[in-house]
C-alpha cells in the first residue's frame, strides 16, 4: 500500500459498557464509523473531485461519504433506487450529497447507473461496501487508537470491511459477525465466525429487541439479540452508527 495519512480530524470513537459489554459509540459521531474511512479513502485521491456511491436504499455509507466529502471540499453523489426516500437520504442531501435515482432500484441497476455516471462524468466510483484495502486499513487504525486489547468482538456483518479491520488490529481476538444483507462470502468473513439474521436488511429491527443505546435500526440493532445470547462478558461490540 502506498504511503497513506491514516490521520484525521476526527475524535475518537467512545467506550461506553451496557450489561457487561463494551459497545463503541460510533453512533455518536454524525455519519458513523464509515464516515472516518471515507475521510481516508478521499484524502488519498487529492486528484479526484467527485466520489460516486451505490447505495441500497437504508445503506449508511451514503451519509458517511457525504459527511466525508463535504469536509474535504469533494463533491458527493449517490445512486439510489427510486421511491420513497429513508431518512439516511434525506440526510445525505441536507449533507450535500448529489443523490441519482434509479427506477427498477435492484442492487445491479443503481451499481450500473453508477459506473455510467462515473463514465460520462470523470468521477470516482467508491468499491460497494467500501471493500478496498485503504478503507480496511483505516478501520484498523481506528481500532488500535482506542488502546484496548478485547479478547472477543462483535460487528454486524454485510461486505464485512469493518469486521476484517477488526480482525487484523486485535489478531488474537475471537471474532464473531451477524449478517445481513446478501450472503457474505468467506473471504469477505475472513476468520470471524458468523450468525445469520432472519431480517431482511430493509427491515427495521423490532424495539424489544434493540440495544439501550441508540443504533441503525437497520443495521447495527440486528444484532444485539445475539450478543445477549452468545456474547462473553466484556466483550466488544462495534456500533456503526444511530
Amino acid at each position: 500500500m502506498d504511503e497513506i495519512d491514516f490521520d484525521s480530524d476526527l475524535p475518537k470513537p467512545i467506550i461506553k459498557e451496557y450489561d457487561g459489554i463494551k459497545v463503541v459509540r460510533d453512533d455518536l459521531l454524525n455519519g458513523g464509523t464509515k464516515r472516518r474511512a471515507f475521510t481516508i479513502y478521499v484524502k488519498s485521491k487529492p486528484e479526484v473531485d467527485e466520489f460516486v456511491y451505490a447505495s441500497p436504499r437504508q445503506g449508511y455509507a451514503q451519509l458517511s461519504l457525504a459527511y466525508a466529502c463535504r469536509d474535504l471540499g469533494k463533491k458527493c453523489t449517490v445512486t439510489v433506487p427510486q421511491g420513497e426516500r429513508y431518512w439516511l437520504t434525506n440526510k445525505a442531501v441536507e449533507v450535500g450529497a448529489n443523490i441519482i435515482e434509479v427506477p427498477m432500484g435492484y442492487l445491479t441497476n443503481i451499481q450500473a447507473k453508477a459506473k455510467k455516471y462515473c463514465f460520462d462524468n470523470g468521477a470516482h466510483l467508491i468499491p460497494f461496501g467500501g471493500d478496498h484495502p485503504v478503507i480496511i486499513e483505516a478501520m484498523t487504525q481506528t481500532a488500535l487508537s482506542l488502546g484496548v486489547n478485547p479478547k472477543e468482538v462483535w460487528t454486524v456483518m454485510s461486505s464485512g470491511v469493518l469486521s476484517r479491520g477488526l480482525q487484523a488490529a486485535w489478531p488474537d481476538a475471537k471474532v464473531y459477525g451477524v449478517r445481513i444483507g446478501h450472503n457474505t462470502t468467506r473471504r469477505e468473513q475472513g476468520r470471524a465466525e458468523t450468525f445469520k439474521s432472519d431480517y431482511k436488511f430493509h427491515q427495521e429491527c423490532k424495539e424489544p429487541e434493540r440495544p439501550p443505546f441508540p443504533s441503525s435500526l437497520t443495521y447495527d440493532s440486528k444484532a444485539w439479540m445475539f450478543i445477549k445470547e452468545h456474547a462473553s462478558k466484556g466483550s466488544l461490540f462495534w456500533n456503526v452508527g444511530k
